[in-house]
């Protein structure tokens, strides 16, 4: 039965191999679109649920600001940064996030699918793999999370006393989706890890959940020894604190050019290149339970 998917993975591999990586790009795009369309069609048949569940997401994910709040009812500043500033980079982490969990979110169940075998599944269907997994049980009600975020940028961008250029104003929409792309790599990349490790969906989950509450705060509050390994190795410090501490007119801590806050599209890309390999070598050591 091992021997079986592994022929069939392979076969797969090579006929998507012939259309060229375009053609395996559309095929996975649309086989995301239609699983996340079908999950939707599912949740939006029980509005109220759904409308509670968004809510409670909402609520959830805002007890992180709250707590934040409270932190600068006794204090003026942390680490040298008024609340607005902090809320200007809790607000960019958890919208660009926020828009990375609703599309991969569901990439920490594949231990799961591992250890028991339903992997299996999805290897016989006429799909690629990595569109299957991050589409299962697409959670619509994660959109609470980003409309949190969204409230706490706002908040900041209007309660910041600074002078807006046009590279500062475009600085904002770029974090975004390159904070997104970052993310979504690491989604991806702890994915290939449970290939691995079976079931590691709670290492997975240090550093994309725990990053970005890592990111809610100034890179002033943290040793320099982590800022660097969130700079040079996991490079989240992409996702807000170069291209924040830019607009913001902040110095960062480790005395890097001007110009690397502009690098978080090249970051980007490069995290979601490494980590489509890392998924590829991950599902080719794949080993059916043969159940």
């Amino acid at each position: 039965m091992a021997e079986t998917f592994r022929a069939g993975a392979g076969e797969g591999d090579r006929g998507w191999a012939r259309e060229g990586e375009g053609g395996r790009v559309r095929e996975g795009l649309r086989a995301y679109r239609l699983i996340t369309a079908m999950w939707i069609r599912s949740t939006m048949a029980y509005r109220a649920s759904f409308v509670m569940n968004t809510l409670g997401n909402f609520a959830g994910t805002a007890l992180d600001f709250v707590a934040i709040m409270l932190m600068f009812s006794q204090v003026d500043a942390l680490g040298g940064y008024r609340l607005p500033e902090v809320a200007f980079l809790y607000g960019l982490s958890a919208t660009a996030f926020g828009i990375a969990d609703l599309a991969l979110g569901s990439m920490d169940r594949l231990g799961r699918r591992v250890r028991d075998g339903t992997l299996d599944t999805l290897l016989v269907r006429p799909a690629p793999v990595l569109a299957q997994v991050a589409a299962d049980r697409f959670g619509l009600r994660r959109l609470g999370r980003i409309l949190q975020g969204l409230l706490i940028l706002g908040y900041a961008v209007a309660a910041l006393d600074l002078s807006w250029t046009p590279l500062k104003v475009l600085m904002v929409p770029m974090a975004l989706l390159s904070g997104a792309a970052i993310f979504c790599a690491v989604f991806v990349a702890g994915a290939a890890f449970q290939f691995v490790a079976l079931d590691a969906s709670e290492v997975q989950n240090s550093f994309t959940y725990g990053g970005q509450t890592l990111l809610q705060y100034p890179p002033t509050v943290f040793a320099r020894e982590l800022v660097r390994g969130v700079t040079f190795v996991l490079p989240l410090a992409f996702v807000n604190w170069l291209p924040a501490l830019y607009v913001l007119g902040r110095p960062y801590p480790l005395d890097l050019p001007l110009w690397v806050a502009f690098a978080p599209p090249l970051v980007g890309a490069g995290c979601c290149a490494l980590a489509g390999l890392a998924w590829r070598a991950g599902l080719r050591s794949y080993r059916s339970t043969g159940s």
